[in-house]
């Protein structure tokens, strides 16, 4: 290892290739064990591929989240407190959901607000 300064006074550090691939992985490790217990704990969850693809290829996030979960838009709509025919519009994109909507919605499918953006 060796340090250099700089004109500005920083001071940098030089490491040999294998040495910073080395602290470069054991970062990613890291990082992959938090997510993993995040995941144990339930404070996360892994989205299959093809809800991922729904997703990017612009399709309703408010129906793709609603079918992953298996749940009819008469149950979706029940337990969020809106109509039925309110949910179809906002699946359908002919209305956008009001906030307290789309957060009731959201916390019914256990989704963050931004997911269904």
């Amino acid at each position: 290892m060796q340090t250099i300064t700089t004109p500005n006074g920083e001071t940098l550090v030089v490491l040999p290739l294998a040495e910073y691939e080395n602290l470069v992985d054991k970062a990613d490790i890291a990082s992959a064990d938090r997510i993993k217990a995040d995941i144990a704990a339930g404070r996360d969850e892994l989205v299959p591929a093809e809800i991922v693809n729904r997703l990017i290829a612009g399709e309703n996030p408010v129906k793709i989240w609603r079918t992953y979960r298996k749940m009819t838009a008469r149950d979706l709509a029940a337990k969020a407190g809106i109509s039925a025919s309110y949910l179809s519009e906002i699946e359908s994109g002919k209305k956008e959901g009001s906030l307290s909507a789309m957060k009731r919605i959201a916390e019914t499918l256990e989704v963050d607000l931004d997911d269904l953006a």
